[in-house]
């Protein structure tokens, strides 16, 4: 089978920033995810050590139309983030993959020569998904149904498969025979994880508060930020919160005789992250310290019904394609979008628990869609820094059937 995947020689992650991730209708509820994007952009490209005027690519992602001027995002967030008038900007989309999609893509336009540094952001407000229509552009007639859905409820379901995302990670607990009790403990410990590296200050290294402010572009109407009344400023994830497991299994599941809950699976939040990328020659000639090398990619398709077990395959792949084994990785993220899902990912590659989602994941941290690869990145660079160990892997399952894997290594050991 041909194999969708790049080995990179000489890519760097300078470094990055996001935004806290909050929850579903919360302090970010209103805010635009271009404003959200701008936020996360300014504050990559300050701690990556290089300034807006060094960017020759701007590549972001966002999934939902979650405003009027969805179609300018990327363009709008490279230029309030002090990127040159006569730098471009793409909008990328591969859904719960599109943070890896983006960092993959600057890799290219830097291999390809488009590109020495680029900026990529990810950004999803999922309060702001609309309830839309699709078939009232000619007017409404007498007694005819109105069409109007939520957009974010129905994106959840694959026609094609018949199936909804919470389906897919049902059929493979049954696949793997994975137990409620089992997704549960899962949970239980993503919870527990990610409040301790709260309690530490892990998180809180890679979060820039979002206050209220203007984001000025000279000769241009201004954007900006506009937090809820009382609230002056946002600074830590809200969604971790004690969860034992006693109480996650006092949660209704949402199919009968199923095991994925609201407890256990993936948590609506708002949110961006942004890193910048760039090439060993401008890392060198700068005189600049990222913080990993990015090694490689790879992307493969799964069975829609199936559709999380998609990071497995995307793993295999990248690491055949870069010539190392699941054994020479120190660190694996991969996304929790529900528990059972990434169990059967683990029991698949046969995973040690022990090194995997190692600060929390999606279930207690939330999954902002387009940003959650960047998320997961950054954070992965940071914890691969902080343990002293060399490679690691990120990864996502993706709605349709297919999953997306990244390898970074630490060269600083």
């Amino acid at each position: 089978m041909a194999q969708f995947s790049a080995q990179f020689n000489d890519h760097w992650l300078l470094g990055g920033a996001r935004t806290p991730l909050v929850d579903y209708c919360g302090a970010l509820a209103e805010v635009s995810p271009i404003d959200m994007g701008i936020k996360a952009g300014r504050a990559a490209l300050e701690r990556s050590g290089v300034t807006g005027a060094d960017i020759d690519s701007v590549v972001a992602a966002s999934m939902a139309q979650a405003s009027f001027d969805a179609f300018l995002l990327p363009r709008h967030i490279g230029l309030y983030s002090g990127v040159p008038l006569e730098v471009p900007a793409i909008l990328v989309q591969r859904i719960c993959g599109s943070g890896f999609e983006i960092i993959r893509q600057a890799a290219d336009q830097i291999s390809l020569g488009y590109a020495n540094i680029a900026l990529v952001v990810g950004t999803e407000s999922m309060s702001r998904n609309p309830i839309c229509a699709y078939t009232h552009r000619s007017g409404f007639k007498l007694g005819s149904p109105v069409e109007f859905k939520d957009f974010l409820w129905e994106a959840l379901d694959d026609p094609a498969a018949e199936v909804s995302m919470i389906q897919t990670a049902e059929n493979l607990a049954k696949k793997y025979g994975i137990t409620r009790a089992e997704v549960d403990a899962f949970a239980a410990m993503s919870f527990e994880r990610a409040l301790r590296a709260q309690a530490e200050g892990f998180h809180a290294g890679e979060i820039v508060p979002v206050t209220s402010e203007r984001f000025e572009l000279s000769g241009y109407q201004p954007r900006g930020i506009k937090l809820p009344r009382k609230i002056t400023a946002v600074d830590r994830d809200t969604h971790p919160r004690p969860s034992p497991i006693e109480a996650l299994a006092s949660l209704r599941t949402v199919y009968p005789d199923g095991v994925q809950t609201a407890g256990n699976s993936s948590a609506l939040v708002d949110g961006a992250a942004g890193v910048v990328v760039a090439s060993g020659e401008q890392v060198r000639a700068r005189g600049l310290k990222p913080l990993v090398r990015l090694c490689g990619a790879a992307a493969a398709g799964v069975p829609p019904e199936i559709m999380g077990i998609g990071p497995a395959p995307a793993i295999r792949a990248l690491l055949a394609r870069c010539g190392l084994a699941l054994s020479d990785i120190d660190l694996f993220e991969i996304n929790e979008a529900q528990g059972a899902q990434t169990l059967a990912c683990a029991r698949e590659l046969g995973l040690d628990l022990n090194k995997l989602n190692v600060n929390g994941g999606a279930i207690a941290l939330g999954h902002p869609l387009a940003a959650t690869g960047v998320r997961l990145t950054l954070t992965a660079a940071r914890e691969l820094q902080r343990r002293g160990g060399r490679y690691a892997v990120v990864s996502a399952c993706i709605g349709g059937g297919q999953g997306m894997a990244l390898l970074l290594e630490n060269t600083a050991r």
